[in-house]
Formats: structure tokens, C-alpha cells, sequence
């Protein structure tokens, strides 16, 4: 091969090698990051998991929690539900509350998985939560 052949081959790769480089470093930036084009969370997410819900318990109804379902009894008084026997974690004072304790107010606790672990109101009950529950 001559050396024009060599340098035409050279020039002709740095200029692929180049358009693909400025391909790939403005693809996919069609819209605004965070806009509704590219969200950087969608609506249905901080609804379910950033958003404190209230709840109010009358006497006798249950609150499971899904997995990762944070809980702050605000008014009334709850003991906690608990059919495996690890307790509740109470984040505020670190320590496990365990089945039949009654749940202290303002206190966050923590369902670490879906195994039916949650709270029972015996006076009506107002509650916050964030993730997943099921009320019955």
C-alpha cells in the first residue's frame, strides 16, 4: 500500500471515529433531563414511596405493612401484630417492639418484609405511612 493509501485510510477513520463520538455523546438528549420527556422519577413512584398517606383506624382494624413500610402512630393507641416473632424495629428509640406491646406515638418504625407484621388499633387510630399497606 502507498503512503496516501495509508493516510487517506487514517483520515477516514479519525472522521468515522469522530462523527460516532459526537453521535453518541448527544443521542437521547432530546428533551430536558427531569422534564416529562425524561423524569427523573414518575409521579406514581413518589406517590406510593416519598409521600407520608394518613390513615384512620377504628377499634379492631389492622395495618400490614409490604416490605420496607415506614409507620408513625400519631393519636389513639395500637399494639403491634407480629405472627413470626422478630418484632417491629422502632427507629426512633432502636429497639424492636415485639407482638402485644403497644405501639409508643410519634415513634417510626420500620416493616422490614411482607410476613404480616403491623399494628392493631384498640381506640380509634391516626396513622402516617409510607410504601405499601393493606388495611382489613
Amino acid at each position: 500500500m502507498s503512503k496516501n493509501r495509508v493516510k487517506a485510510a487514517v483520515v477516514i477513520l479519525l472522521l468515522v471515529t469522530a462523527l460516532f463520538l459526537v453521535y453518541t455523546a448527544f443521542a437521547g438528549t432530546d428533551s430536558e433531563p427531569g422534564g416529562s420527556g425524561d423524569p427523573l422519577v414518575t409521579q406514581s413512584y413518589v406517590d406510593q414511596y416519598v409521600q407520608w398517606k394518613v390513615v384512620e383506624l377504628e377499634k379492631g382494624q389492622v395495618l400490614k405493612g409490604r416490605a420496607g413500610l415506614e409507620l408513625v402512630v400519631r393519636r389513639g393507641q395500637a399494639l403491634v401484630v407480629d405472627p413470626v416473632g422478630n418484632g417491629i424495629p422502632d427507629l426512633t428509640s432502636g429497639t424492636d417492639i415485639s407482638a402485644g406491646s403497644l405501639v409508643t406515638l410519634n415513634h417510626l418504625m420500620l416493616i422490614p418484609r411482607e410476613d404480616g407484621r403491623g399494628i392493631k388499633a384498640t381506640s380509634p387510630v391516626v396513622a402516617m405511612y409510607r410504601g405499601g399497606a393493606l388495611i382489613q
